[in-house]
């Protein structure tokens, strides 16, 4: 005769797997097994037989049971088992039952009806001995089987078979259906889940290592529905077909769950109290969201008061109601959250726009000095560019049908005194609530290699998996971003496969306006060729000298068809691995390494290393995918201790640009040559229709650093500029502190707004030192200028010296001046808030954002600069070329319909030994509203021919003709051409002057030392000396007319000014007195006297610093409208 022993375990499912060894069992319970047991039976926590989990287990009654995690199927462990033994009667050692309590009652028989279940009860030993077993031998636990209540009669009719026991379904048991699961890209899905459909889903089987599986008793009636489940599969519902046959097969393929996404975003409102609001945000996947919850300044709103849904309505709006509000979607796979937006809440008769304008500063020509604090600046007013209360329509919209901004509704014009004339100039008198001007998006750029920058030619460019664009034969591209994309996600595919297809995350300015993005793009690893019948390990590492960070093992016979079918034969691949020890690759790196947590926040990654892979047919060239391939991740690469249980492996998804899991990590010693142990981290992965993956692990020390960007380096509030992207290197730590070697981590892009821009970067609240920040800024493919490090001052670069010298600040030449100066580096230590001087930046913790992005001016930041070249731009309406919002309806107005900028170049060359100055003075010509008044005025300096001697051009910007802003009647502009100095006009084109002669009326011309014309209507060309290009960008608009008129050619680009092609106009000028000065070195003389700082010594003979505020003295001479006239120096 035989016992069962009580059950155990002794072990957890953590680790490497679930170990019930027979050995520890004894350890722990000498008395209760036997010397030599005859059987074992194992079942879960749960009580489920370990032969019906579609687990593969060991069992041997002699050592025990054990289950390891690396032989289950991908994305699946071991689950918790507790074991019993048979041992003959009698040999379980003798109890001593005076130290049992008694026996509980019986648990209650979960059988259903018809069916036989287990009953347990228990009890407790009653001993305080340290050594209790000794005196409490025998099951703590004891179980029988017991019989559920008798089943009711089933009413199921069954036109084939007979109901089963639960009268759940018809059971036909002379059939048996067989079939194969597929996951998706065809490779076989072991670990699947068939169960019945509907409310129970019962588990009938779990597919084997092959995909297979067998259900017996299934009837082929035509109307029997299963479920099919895979971890990170959509859940597929299929009916066993009608047959007559004893065995139906079937052949099953799953598709990839795809997370959930945020479409659209809910918008920000003005409301006034009373009124009614509607946020709505629009979520993407598949499977889509089954909840939506809605929170105010981050308190869950009540579902049953509001009844929300995607959308959100507020009736009968209070004050306190005033706030940000965000949604979060979330169904069983994960959650997704919104952007917040904000909505404002007004009083009846308050004004939503503060009507008095805030101070801005525009530049004044060199001769109209005013005051000693702002010589060369004076005050024309602005509004602030935020949402106000409009007219609405009758209709609850997610999204108000006419956007309302607070701008300029009352100017007046103003003359200013000048040496010598009257300067005129519109200030903005008062601000009210007007409709917003519609402006456009645009990213343009250039793709290119990142080795030798080999444009990508005529690339796809993909957006949400549809084609939008391509890059042209240089590699450049240009998109209009669609209104409702919070966050854009391009895809650049090479055609001719020499690129890694890349993936970017591009920031654009959300006011309209364009930004220039170079995108860096890996070269294709040359291929090798694997025969698939063999074990094929390949390196991940990049660095000379240094070993391999990680190296990709792919067993034999894992390659498949797209069709599911096993490949045989040799394989092309080609693996191209992004190194991080190698701080050059960090621009081409893919994406923007964030990923979304099961709460639902985008949360950033730091890389351990990035891997695309290309496997391919070497004859057909058909792309194979491979069903299991591990990662071994050296272990001696991790030195930060806490990132090696945290590390994990993602994939690119390319319409999103988020990373999503692909499997974990375990920690495993494996032995390597002689005697050489070394330990590993092994992650198991497949290659399906995603190729691009990484080895990350999530960061959430972070911080936000707060940089500006401005016009010149005077640093003056007014003269910021936004649309620069400001691009942030995170480092690893430096050498001597306990973590990563030094590699770069991440990178963050963000553009600049108003108030400058909060760049993301990792940092650390212990040690100063532990990570660094490499920052760099550019504006329309031009790299700004970081302050100097040598010789700081807080004036100059904005941040207490004590904390300059805490963070390390250093400009890239700081010990090398012949190095660039765009791009500096600093400590990033996490703020201290008991410390007040750490309070206001320039470093502000993760949770502070909201005062990174409110501070103000005043609080210490980070600067960048343009360098200003030799010219200068004034207009009578002022207008700021980065901000399309700025814009105001006025007849003086230099750019007259916004969001179509026509940039116009005229090319003047010179004869003569120096480098001339040249105004164009630009007035209206033939409109009856404008003639006679200044538009505004251009200065430019000549640029010296590099191979002729006595010869430099100009490619000077004048006003183009065309309707005004009311689009009602054209204007002909009236251009002056003034160089400054003695200069006498040699000639005019031929066509430029026949095309004048032709197009009455004609510009009377009888001054020799100018050039006066009523410009064309018509775009003329090259051959006419005058360059006109079209943009939705001002800015580019002017950069390219530039480069045509630097190159002489219509369709041309040159930074290299060709002074004899495609001139309009010559002048020669005679050589100057040494002892007068030019009007920038008047303008220096002013600069210095009014206007030094530190930063500035040292400079002031360099040419190429020189304010864009220089213009040239004026001769003097009768009025002529208000317009100044330059007269000669020298």
């Amino acid at each position: 005769e035989t016992e069962w022993t009580t059950w155990f375990n002794v072990d957890h499912p953590g680790g490497q797997g679930d170990y019930e060894q027979l050995d520890a069992i004894r350890f722990y319970y000498s008395n209760r097994v036997c010397a030599s047991p005859i059987a074992l039976e194992a079942r879960t926590t749960t009580w489920v037989p370990a032969s019906s989990t579609g687990e593969r287990v060991h069992v041997d009654p002699a050592r025990g049971f054990w289950c390891v995690n690396s032989e289950q199927p991908p994305g699946r462990n071991c689950s918790n088992y507790t074991v019993r033994f048979l041992c003959p009667r009698g040999t379980l050692g003798s109890l001593v039952q005076e130290a049992w309590g008694p026996w509980s009652e019986w648990s209650q028989c979960s059988a259903p009806c018809g069916q036989m279940a287990v009953q347990v009860r228990s009890r407790n030993c009653n001993s305080h001995s340290r050594h209790w077993e000794q005196h409490c031998a025998g099951p703590a636990v004891k179980g029988r089987m017991c019989k559920g209540p008798a089943c009711q009669e089933c009413a199921l009719d069954c036109a084939m078979g007979k109901p089963n026991a639960e009268c759940s379904a018809c059971h036909c048991e002379d059939h048996l259906v067989l079939g194969s699961v597929r996951s998706a890209g065809g490779l076989p899905a072991p670990g699947a889940a068939l169960l019945w459909a509907g409310n129970t889903q019962k588990l009938l089987a779990v597919t084997d290592h092959n995909g297979h599986f067998r259900l017996p008793g299934i009837c082929p009636n035509g109307n029997t529905t299963l479920v099919v489940r895979l971890q990170r599969h959509l859940p597929l519902t299929f009916v066993v077909p009608y047959s007559a046959e004893r065995t139906s097969v079937l052949h099953l393929k799953l598709e990839r769950q795809e997370s959930l996404y945020m479409q659209s975003h809910p918008e920000d409102k003005v409301r006034r109290v009373g009124q009614m609001s509607a946020f709505c945000c629009n979520v993407a996947g598949m499977p889509g969201p089954n909840q939506y919850q809605w929170f105010h300044n981050d308190t869950l709103l009540e579902k049953a008061e509001l009844q929300y849904d995607s959308t959100l309505v507020l009736k009968n709006l209070r004050l306190d109601q005033a706030g940000d509000y965000y949604c979060r979607a979330s169904n069983e796979a994960g959650a997704i959250k919104s952007k917040s937006a904000k909505l404002t809440v007004t009083g009846h008769d308050e004004p939503s726009c503060n009507a008095k304008p805030e101070t801005y500063l525009v530049r004044l020509p060199h001769d109209c000095f005013q005051n000693k604090s702002q010589p060369l600046y004076y005050n024309v007013g602005k509004c602030p560019s935020g949402a106000c209360m409009g007219r609405l329509d009758n209709w609850l919209r997610c999204k108000d049908l006419v956007a309302y901004c607070c701008g300029s509704v009352k100017t007046e014009m103003r003359q200013i005194s000048c040496q010598g004339y009257q300067l005129p100039i519109m200030v903005v008198t008062q601000c009210g609530c007007q409709k917003c001007i519609d402006t456009k998006a645009i990213v343009r750029g250039r793709a290119a290699a990142a080795d030798n920058e080999e444009p990508l030619r005529f690339g796809h460019i993909f957006m949400n998996g549809v084609r939008v664009s391509r890059t042209g034969y240089t590699g450049t591209f240009s998109i209009q971003v669609p209104l409702d994309i919070e966050r854009l996600v391009l895809t650049f595919v090479d055609k001719m496969q020499k690129f890694v297809n890349t993936t970017k995350i591009l920031p654009y300015n959300k006011k309209g306006g364009s930004v220039y993005h170079e995108i860096k793009m890996f070269r294709k690893k040359e291929p090798m060729t694997l025969q698939s019948s063999e074990t094929n390990t390949i390196q991940l590492g990049e660095v000379e000298g240094e070993d391999p960070i990680a190296e990709l093992q792919i067993l034999p016979n894992e390659f498949y068809r797209e069709n599911g079918e096993v490949f045989i034969g040799n394989v092309s691949t080609s693996i191209t691995f992004l190194d991080p020890r190698d701080v050059s690759t960090a621009s081409a790196a893919q994406s923007d390494l964030n990923f979304v947590s099961g709460e639902g926040d985008i949360l950033p990654l730091r890389t351990y290393g990035m891997f695309s892979v290309d496997f391919r047919d070497s004859e057909a060239g058909e792309p194979l995918n491979v069903g299991k391939v591990q990662v071994l991740l050296d272990l001696a690469q991790v030195k930060i201790k806490e990132h090696i249980n945290a590390m994990k492996l993602w994939s690119l998804n390319p319409n999103t640009g988020l990373w999503e899991q692909e499997g974990e990590f375990y920690e495993k010693k494996i032995r390597r040559r002689k005697r050489e142990e070394r330990t590993f981290l092994i992650g198991n992965m497949q290659i399906r229709e995603r190729r691009l993956f990484n080895i990350d692990v999530p960061e959430s020390r972070m911080c936000y650093i707060k940089v500006r960007t401005f016009r010149s380096d005077r640093f003056m509030p007014s003269e910021q500029v936004e649309g620069v992207v400001v691009t942030l290197i995170n480092m690893e730590p430096s050498p001597g502190f306990s973590s990563n070697p030094r590699a770069w981590g991440r990178f963050d892009s963000v553009i600049t707004g108003p108030d400058g821009a909060c760049v993301p970067a990792f940092c650390d609240d212990q040690r100063v030192d532990a990570y660094s920040a490499f920052v760099t800024a550019s504006l329309g493919g031009e790299e700004l200028e970081a302050v100097a490090s040598t010789k700081t001052t807080p004036k100059a670069t904005g941040v207490p010296q004590a904390l300059l010298s805490k963070f390390n600040y250093r400009r890239t030449d700081h010990d090398d001046s012949r190095l660039k100066k765009t791009a500096f580096s600093v400590n990033v230590a996490k703020p201290n808030s008991n410390r007040t001087e750490e309070r206001n930046g320039p470093i502000y913790a993760l949770e502070n954002l909201k005062e990174c992005e409110e501070a103000p001016f005043s609080s210490a930041h980070f600067r960048f600069y343009r360098v200003e070249g030799d010219h200068y731009d004034y207009n009578t309406v002022p207008f700021t070329e980065d901000d399309p919002m700025s814009w105001t309806e006025h007849y003086l107005s230099w750019w007259p319909k916004p969001m179509e900028y026509r940039a116009c170049y005229l090319k003047v060359k010179i004869n003569g030994p120096h480098e001339i100055n040249v105004r164009s003075q630009n007035m209206g010509g033939t409109h009856p509203q404008t003639v006679g008044k200044l538009y505004g005025i251009r200065d430019s300096r000549s640029i010296r021919d590099m191979k002729k001697p006595n010869v430099s051009a100009v490619c000077l910007e004048f006003k183009c003709s065309g309707m005004l802003y009311d689009q009602d009647r054209a204007d002909r502009t009236l251009v002056k051409v003034l160089p400054q100095g003695s200069c006498k006009r040699d000639s005019v084109g031929s066509l430029l002057q026949e095309y004048l002669i032709n197009h009455l009326p004609l510009a009377v011309n009888n001054d020799t030392s100018e050039f006066t014309m009523l410009s064309p209507l018509d775009p003329l060309g090259h051959n006419y000396g005058i360059y006109t290009v079209t943009d939705q960008d001002p800015r580019t608009a002017k950069e390219i007319a530039l480069g045509r008129c630097f190159d002489g050619t219509s369709d041309g680009a040159s930074r290299v000014m060709k002074t004899s092609e495609g001139v309009a106009v010559t002048f020669t000028c005679a050589h100057r007195k040494v002892t007068h000065q030019s009007t920038f070195q008047i303008l220096q003389n002013f600069t210095r006297q009014f206007l030094m700082s530190p930063v500035r010594d040292g400079r002031s003979n360099r040419r190429r610093r020189i304010g864009l505020g220089a213009g040239r003295t004026l001769r003097t001479q009768d009025s002529w409208n208000s317009a100044p006239t330059p007269r000669s120096v020298g």
